[in-house]
């Protein structure tokens, strides 16, 4: 089983569904925009995908810098108690399957975690090529 935390208004998350679904598997989609987050639920995956708080921080298109989260000095912490309360500050799309936990930022990084890897070619929501026809990972 593959559980993807989706924000289905961004690109990068959308195409790491794409990738997925790509490969033959169907994931069980978190959208948690809407569902929001626990702080057991956000340590757990940090955890895993050996993130820190900070280094899991959305700071494009989020409140981070109007909430002062990205000032030297915010404890990891405050950080977790803002993500709660903004769902979206959590940067996107963290990816658990039987092979890890990751952030999946590039979209590529999804790879690993596939039991096999989908047909190619597949491409970056950028249009990048990521794998080719021949079903090789470009770098």
């Amino acid at each position: 089983m593959i559980v993807i935390h989706h924000n289905p208004e961004c690109g990068t998350s959308r195409n790491v569904l794409e990738i997925i679904r790509a490969s033959g598997t169907e994931p069980v989609i978190i959208d948690y925009l809407t569902e929001g987050w626990t702080r057991p639920q956000l340590l757990a995956l940090f955890a895993a995908a050996a993130l820190t708080p900070r280094a899991a921080l959305r700071v494009s298109k989020s409140p981070a810098a109007e909430l002062g989260l990205l000032e030297e000095g915010v404890s990891d912490e405050a950080i977790l108690d803002a993500m709660l309360k903004h769902p979206v500050l959590v940067n996107r799309p963290i990816v658990a399957s039987p092979k890890g936990v990751r952030l999946c930022r590039p979209s590529e990084a999804v790879l690993p975690l596939l039991d096999r890897l989908p047909p190619g070619p597949l491409y970056k929501e950028d249009g990048q090529m990521i794998l080719n026809e021949k079903g090789e990972i470009l770098d």
